[in-house]
């Protein structure tokens, strides 16, 4: 027994593969992957690179879509949908640590979770139904999640991801909203999920302009009251959103997990670093997070590239035009802890500080493991401001 908080233990060295492995642990209690799947696939991973991830979570994926399909032709449907939202999950899974856009399986792999996901509604009658929502001469993909419990007019809580996770990947929040009588509109945005791997869109710094679209197509619903319209960003995400909010007046509030006020600075920092060591003793990892960057961002796949663009992403100018209330959310074991109070301290409209201690055991990164505590926090505060 070490004695530690869970946070320190790791199941992978690499930062990204052992995140990535606790938000799937995390998904566990609603339904979109399971305990025995998830070690299953850790003992068929052949290497702990972007290979032997892809290939051990598409292989989960494709199993259980085999098993969905049965079970649907023998009209079991709860089972079937059941396995439909798992195999969904692994094959998005697969590719959140998988930077080769040429790559067949990049398309092949989104489809196959899209598919499933959509078989999983249509099976399990979870209130959620796929959306396409205007956005210049295209649209972003999506899913409006109309609460059952929820007033003639209600509460719309907008959920953006971050550079990594994808819309799905937001359950922990859109659950506990829905049985809340908040409806969700949860989108992938330009760099994010399908909008990305499908539509080749990266993303843009103004995400204002990635927002106001989604708030016009939301408020077209009847059952949204458009005078109690919230906006949380998680990851990058929570970056993105305050952006937003500093231009987009019709939010109520917004929540940034975790907040940050100038996201590209220190990423910038580490990879100008980088550029000083001999080419023979850059580790892998540094250029697969460089060729995952280029490509998320738009940009060549160099350093210098890489790092130019990332100097967009920055809200100090704009931070004082935000004026709806906000929430600040941060973890003390945050990957840049600090910074959100950082954030939080400039803030000069109305605002709250919410940190995840070792006590609440929610400390990590974007409350990654420890959602349910999390959830609840987070919406007892959601239901009291919105």
């Amino acid at each position: 027994m070490s004695g530690k908080a869970w946070s320190e233990m790791k199941i992978f060295d690499q930062i990204m593969m052992d995140a990535l492995m606790k938000h799937a642990f995390g998904l566990i209690q609603y339904g979109m992957t399971d305990f025995g799947e998830i070690v299953d696939v850790i003992g068929h991973m052949k290497s702990a690179d972007e290979e032997g991830w892809v290939e051990a979570w598409a292989n989960m994926g494709s199993r259980l879509k085999k098993r969905a399909v049965s079970a649907e032709e023998k009209g079991k449907k709860l089972s079937a949908g059941a396995e439909y939202l798992r195999a969904s999950s692994y094959y998005r899974i697969a590719l959140m640590y998988f930077s080769r856009p040429e790559d067949h399986r990049m398309k092949e792999y989104c489809m196959e979770s899209h598919s499933c996901y959509e078989k999983y509604l249509e099976l399990s009658g979870y209130p959620g139904r796929y959306v396409e929502i205007p956005y210049e001469d295209t649209y972003l993909p999506g899913h409006f999640y109309r609460s059952t419990v929820a007033d003639e007019k209600a509460p719309l809580l907008i959920l953006t991801p971050g550079r990594d996770t994808w819309g799905e990947d937001t359950r922990w929040v859109y659950d506990a909203a829905l049985k809340r009588g908040i409806h969700c509109l949860v989108f992938d945005g330009p760099g994010q999920g399908f909008a990305l791997r499908l539509q080749g869109l990266p993303f843009r710094p103004d995400w204002e302009k990635v927002i106001t679209p989604v708030i016009d197509y939301a408020v077209q619903f009847p059952e949204i009251d458009p005078e109690k319209i919230g906006l949380m960003g998680m990851s990058f995400g929570g970056f993105l959103a305050p952006r937003a909010v500093a231009f987009e007046k019709r939010i109520k509030l917004c929540i940034t997990d975790p907040g940050n006020l100038n996201w590209g600075k220190s990423i910038s920092e580490n990879l100008g670093k980088s550029k000083k060591l001999p080419k023979i003793m850059i580790p892998k990892s540094l250029t697969t997070m460089v060729a995952d960057y280029a490509w998320k961002q738009g940009v060549e796949n160099t350093v210098d590239a890489v790092i130019e663009e990332l100097k967009k992403y920055d809200n100090t100018n704009i931070v004082d035009q935000i004026t709806c209330k906000m929430l600040v959310m941060d973890g003390v074991a945050e990957i840049t802890y600090g910074e959100a109070k950082n954030m939080y301290d400039v803030l000069k409209c109305p605002k709250e500080y919410l940190l995840f201690d070792e006590d609440t055991t929610a400390q990590n990164h974007t409350q990654m493991g420890a959602y349910a505590v999390a959830s609840e926090i987070l919406l007892d505060w959601i239901e009291d401001n919105l």
